[in-house]
């Protein structure tokens, strides 16, 4: 072994370590952070968490059912909202990339994406909420269909792009048209990315608390109207946690548990999803 080839071989060695090094760097914040929540978390998961109401303050025990369901609704009327627009906006800018409107909506998309979460809220609550002067499930899940709206869209458009040409070639050559060859061809092709981010989308969304406090509010109470304050599991978590009440604290660290695991799920779903649709496009 020349000199040469012996520091290539010693220099790959370094950089796989270095790389290595920074994977587990990487992880050990998200180990010590599930560690810590499963452990102070943990001890107040019971029945009577996911299915009794929240406890006046003052006394032990209660749940937070009613913050689950509103979490839940809330998610759902914001995918409602983004999914179609984000999907259809990401084929629009797929299909016509290089026109001047493109190009406005993508930045304008990139500009969503980074705008800090409490500025979405404040813009939901003076389009949403101080028109009608009341707090609501919608304005909610308008604020977070907001925020799910710019990663779908981006993530759309980047999934077509990667489809090969060759299958919109095949198709057109058969007598498609842009529209037929778009949504029977190439967006079947990409479907499995596209929901992996909306899953993932989902579960970013579902662990925000600043927009929420702008327009739903919260309500102690069981609420299923759309049009009134709703609970949220974030929002619970804050005002619990913020409390001088031990209990609270004790039912914070469970309501934190809970939305890890919410997000755990969505990711395991993503995944789950996107093995499944590529089996069934491949055939295997």
């Amino acid at each position: 072994m020349t000199f040469r080839d012996w520091r290539r071989r010693a220099l790959s060695s370094v950089m796989i370590g270095l790389s290595m090094a920074a994977v587990l760097a990487a992880l050990i914040p998200v180990a010590l952070i599930l560690f810590f929540v499963l452990a102070k978390g943990i001890g107040s998961i019971n029945w009577a968490f996911f299915t009794h109401m929240p406890a006046p303050v003052g006394e032990v025990g209660g749940g937070m059912a009613n913050a689950i369901l509103g979490s839940l609704t809330m998610v759902g009327l914001g995918a409602l909202i983004a999914v179609p627009l984000g999907v259809i906006a990401g084929i629009y800018l797929s299909e016509f990339h290089g026109s001047t409107f493109a190009s406005v909506v993508r930045f304008s998309a990139d500009t969503l994406n980074g705008v800090p979460s409490i500025v979405i809220g404040v813009f939901v609550y003076a389009i949403f909420v101080l028109p009608v002067k009341h707090f609501s499930a919608l304005a909610g899940g308008a604020a977070l269909g907001v925020m799910m709206l710019p990663v779908i869209t981006r993530t759309t458009e980047e999934l077509l792009r990667l489809v090969p040409m060759a299958l919109r070639e095949g198709a057109y050559a058969l007598g498609a048209t842009r529209s037929r060859a778009m949504f029977t061809v190439v967006l079947p092709a990409a479907l499995p990315g596209i929901l992996t981010g909306i899953i993932l989308a989902l579960a970013r969304t579902a662990g925000e608390t600043a927009p929420l406090l702008f327009t739903s509010l919260n309500n102690q109470f069981w609420s299923t109207s759309l049009n009134k304050p709703m609970a949220s599991l974030t929002v619970q978590v804050y005002t619990y946690a913020t409390s001088p009440s031990e209990d609270w604290h004790r039912q914070a660290w469970a309501g934190a548990l809970v939305l890890v695991m919410i997000v755990l799920v969505c990711s395991l779903a993503a995944r789950f999803a996107t093995r499944r649709l590529e089996r069934m496009h491949t055939g295997h």
